[in-house]
């Protein structure tokens, strides 16, 4: 495989424009108004693996947005990979805040800028350029299956159904991902745990119209002021959350890992130059990669509601919502979580307000033994490219979808992302260097040669 990277070199130009023809699509799942560009995005997707070279590549239908289902078939004794990907994107706001079009990629600084460079447009794509390479110079040993959704970003709600009428189709020896990250651009990491996810949105309401704050401030509960009084007993003065029975099954890493997790390279000063504070915050007795990767977390995503344009209105708003999400760890159920945070904010609610609270999504947490066939051909793929043996860690992210697979197809996944901490996806001003790009379309073939022979 020694002339993978001339094959990168000779159709680099044609790489980023398909990517980027890809990128303009605003595919956002969570947008009623995108079903259209969902579907142009699957119907994009097909053709991609179809000129790659799948001999087959079908656009699916679900209960939601589709998926794109492809495959090449080499050798029904060879081992099979399954390549998941989606193709669906977070939303943009605030669009101000971006400094070019969102959907309109542009090359600058050596990265590429768009929302959906990194997640998971440009992380995806790299396994169909991948696959291109070894299919054309006639070097593929596996069979190859690709499972391209339109609905991660909003919880994967359609595809766990669609797994379970599928499991013939999507039978494969291992999951191979890239939506995760590398700990820089020189330290090659495997992804061995995700988080899970609960999520919800609360919803306050007072009185039956906004109120005018002099005539019935001080004697009517301003919806607005109660639920942050609520949300602030959320977490203790140690940083945990004080919902009850929250980390009764909370999976406790041994000293020995920890210390393990230790060695990896970390430097707080830099993490925090990074974000632009001046301190960090979080659960007490863990370093921040612990908090982060083995311990659960619980934030308030948005919260709306009152007088928010220009100037003064003296209102107490009638209502006020709040999207709020947590973060779970091996062991943590992710339905069991969300009836406890329900039954509990809803209890300690006033009598003065309504408060509601609708579970929207979630999903279980994920860990990737470090000795299995898989994870070992992806470690020798990143030091065939990387000169160094790559470094596992723990994750604070959740692939929701990823511990489904696990309990329906019966599969474990391989995360070999390629994305940096500095991509700012799910923020504005999303990028992704063309360093990893490439670098990610050069070390994939080696997974593929890795796994055969791992798996002989």
């Amino acid at each position: 495989m020694q002339d993978i990277k001339q094959y990168i070199e000779d159709n680099k130009d044609r790489f980023l424009e398909e990517l980027f023809e890809l990128i303009r699509i605003p595919s956002i799942s969570s947008d009623s108004s995108r079903r259209e560009d969902m579907r142009k995005a699957s119907d994009k997707w097909r053709q991609i693996l179809l000129d790659a070279g799948a001999d087959r590549a079908e656009v699916m239908e679900t209960k939601g947005h589709p998926v794109v289902f492809g495959e090449k078939m080499v050798d029904k004794d060879a081992p099979t990979v399954l390549v998941y990907g989606h193709t669906d994107v977070m939303p943009v706001d605030p669009v101000e805040l971006w400094n070019t079009d969102p959907f309109e990629p542009v090359i600058k600084d050596g990265k590429i800028w768009a929302r959906g460079a990194d997640d998971d447009k440009g992380q995806a794509f790299m396994h169909a350029k991948a696959f291109e390479y070894l299919v054309t110079t006639n070097q593929l040993e596996c069979n190859v299956k690709f499972l391209i959704e339109g609905e991660e970003e909003i919880g994967s709600e359609n595809l766990p159904e669609f797994c379970e009428n599928n499991k013939d189709l999507l039978k494969a020896d291992v999951i191979l991902v890239s939506d995760t990250s590398m700990l820089a651009p020189d330290t090659p990491s495997i992804t061995t745990g995700l988080r899970g996810l609960a999520y919800w949105q609360v919803d306050v309401t007072g009185s039956n119209r906004d109120l005018h704050s002099g005539i019935f401030g001080g004697a009517v509960a301003n919806p607005i002021n109660v639920l942050s009084q609520m949300i602030g007993g959320l977490l203790d003065e140690n940083g945990k959350v004080t919902v009850p029975g929250f980390y009764d099954d909370v999976l406790e890493v041994s000293a020995e890992e920890r210390e393990l997790m230790g060695k990896a390279p970390y430097d707080e000063e830099n993490y925090k130059k990074a974000i632009g504070v001046d301190a960090l915050q979080g659960e007490g007795g863990f370093t921040t990669p612990e908090r982060t990767g083995i311990r659960p977390s619980f934030d308030v995503c948005g919260i709306w509601g009152g007088y928010t344009g220009e100037g003064a209105k003296t209102v107490l708003p009638s209502e006020v919502h709040a999207k709020i999400s947590s973060r779970l760890v091996p062991n943590q159920d992710h339905h069991k979580i969300a009836a406890q945070f329900k039954a509990y904010f809803e209890s300690i609610a006033p009598d003065s307000v309504k408060v509601e609270v609708s579970v929207l999504h979630g999903g279980q947490a994920y860990v990737c033994p470090i000795d299995i066939p898989a994870y070992r051909a992806a470690e020798k793929a990143y030091h065939e490219t990387y000169g160094k043996r790559p470094v596992p860690v723990r994750s604070g992210g959740s692939i929701p979808i990823i511990s489904t697979f696990e309990q329906i197809l019966g599969i474990k996944s391989v995360l070999m992302g390629f994305g940096l901490e500095s991509d700012a996806i799910h923020s504005p001003n999303e990028n992704y260097p063309l360093g990893q790009f490439f670098k990610g379309i050069e070390t994939i073939p080696y997974f593929y040669k890795y796994f055969s022979s791992e798996t002989k």
